[in-house]
Order: C-alpha cells, then structure tokens, then sequence
C-alpha cells in the first residue's frame, strides 16, 4: 500500500503532542488525534488539549469536536477517522495519528468488533438495578454472564471495574444477547487502505513521573480548578469520570482538602501512565524510542519504512 499512518504512542506528558507537530511540518501533513480526552469542547488544561500556537503550527482532527452531553463511542470514532483519513490520503499519502486512548488507536489500526443493537428497555433495567445497587450489581452481573471477560479485565486493566458505562454496555451486550461480550470480540475482518508505521515514545519511569507531576503542577497554575468548577454541575457525565476532574469533583464536594485533591491526581496520572504503558508494550510492530531522541533519527526511520 502507498498509503502510510505514522501513529504515536506512549504515556501521558511524554512529549507525543510536541513530536506529531514536528512531524506533520516535516511530511506536510494533518494530525487525528485519538485522545478520548480531547473529543470535548468543555474541557481544555485538565486534558492537555494543545495550545493555539500547537493547534495553528499544524492541521488537526477531532480535537474538541463534541460536548461533554454528547454520547461518542469508540465505534463512532473509529467510523469518523477512518471517513476522514480517506479523504486525507487524496491530499498526502502520509498522515499522522497520536494519543494515548490505546482502545481508540486500536480501533483505528484494527477495526473495532461489530455489536448487535441492544432493546432500549434492558439499557433501561440496567440503569434502574445500577441505580439502586451500585456499581457491585455491574461487577458480579458480568462475572456471572461473562467469566472469560471479566477474568480479563481483572488481568489487565482492573481499573474498568469502577467504570459504570463501560461495565454498563458489557453487561448490557451479555443479558440482551444471552451470550456473552466476549463471544462478539476479534470476530470482525477489517481492511485499511494505509499501513502504519507505530511510534513509541518512552522514558525511564522516575523521570516519566516527573514530567507528569510537573505538568499537572503548570494545569493547576493555568486555571484548572476554574475550568472543573464550570462543569461541576455536571459531574457524573461519563466525559468527566477522568483523572484531574474526579479528584477536584471531591474537593468542591467539601470531601477533601485542595492540597489532597491534587496529590491524588498526580498519584492517579502516574497509574494512568503505567496502564497506558502496560497497553501499548502489547502493541505489534511498536518501534520504541527515548523521548529525548534525535527527531532526525525518528524521520530516518519512517523514510526507511516507507521507501
């Protein structure tokens, strides 16, 4: 194929943003960014959405494009980068994918499994058991239904368990198909018209951790606390159950001190960070770099692969 997606990945503040403008500039190209964080119009400092300089230094997609209130999917955005990189690659045969959502890079890579329409009534019954008994009703509803699945994610990524619309739709897939979520997984052929040249960018962890306490210490002095009280109202919108908005949710909730809200935000990025690390070190065909490396290096290496 003569079509080419550089795709960057890595962990959070590890430099992904800055190094797809340098690229873009280099190869003439856009950038899609699939930060599932960066989809919404609401939220600007605690999603690290890039600057107006950043965003005006190249041409980018799917940056703030919805509202917190509209309900997008990885299925949904798969569909929309796979429409707009098509007519992308009538432009350049080289376009530039970044993020660090390794369930959406995913999707756009490899295609996202086809699920059949659930009855409105049991997305109904879900939400009224929800309601009344917690996120616990999700967690053994699913291990009841779906062992394999929910062994997986005990596995991998533990953290989905306190994550009610995700556990809401496995639960959903199991009762309103009466099989279960994971019969549905890797059963969908897709084919893409590019071949991706996947970028790693990674650091040594103390020095990771570092970038990221910094980082979140710059959001606080831009005016993050400002930016969650403007959608506190708004709290229990699934685009804000996310780390830096949680944590400042319980502070203006009176259940913790600032000082504690932003330790724990700083504790729950560097966690975030060693999942998204963990994610993506089970990506295929990652070619993984310093963060500090040469960008010549990095060019060499994608002329090399596209030659």
């Amino acid at each position: 194929m003569n079509n080419y997606l550089i795709t960057i990945i890595g962990p959070t503040a590890i430099g992904k943003t800055a190094l797809s403008i340098q690229l873009a500039q280099y190869f003439g190209c856009a950038i899609l960014s699939c930060d599932s964080r960066q989809f919404y119009k609401e939220t600007t400092i605690g999603t690290a959405v890039p600057s107006k300089e950043e965003l005006a230094a190249a041409k980018h997609h799917f940056i703030q494009n919805k509202s917190i209130f509209d309900t997008y999917s990885v299925g949904d955005f798969e569909r929309d980068a796979i429409e707009k990189l098509d007519a992308l690659f009538l432009e350049n045969n080289v376009q530039i994918m970044v993020g660090g959502s390794g369930l959406y890079v995913n999707a756009v890579l490899n295609g996202f499994d086809d699920f059949p329409e659930i009855d409105e009534s049991i997305r109904t019954q879900i939400n009224k058991e929800f309601e009344e008994k917690g996120l616990d009703y999700l967690v053994t509803t699913l291990q009841k239904l779906d062992i394999t699945y929910y062994n997986y994610i005990a596995e991998n990524n533990s953290q989905t368990f306190k994550n009610p619309q995700r556990m809401k739709r496995f639960v959903e897939v199991c009762i309103g198909t009466e099989k279960p979520y994971s019969s549905f997984l890797k059963k969908k052929s897709n084919t893409r018209n590019f071949t991706p040249i996947i970028i790693g960018l990674e650091a040594d962890r103390e020095v990771m951790y570092n970038r990221i306490e910094r980082r979140i210490d710059i959001m606080m002095n831009e005016g993050l606390l400002k930016e969650v009280e403007t959608v506190f109202p708004h709290k229990n919108l699934n685009a804000l159950q996310t780390v830096g908005y949680r944590e400042l949710f319980d502070y203006l909730d009176k259940k913790t001190t600032l000082n504690f809200a932003v330790e724990e935000i700083k504790k729950n990025t560097r966690r975030f960070a060693k999942r998204q690390l963990t994610w993506f070190k089970r990506t295929e065909n990652v070619m993984w770099f310093d963060y500090l490396e040469d960008r010549k290096k990095l060019i060499e290496y994608i002329e090399t692969t596209t030659s």
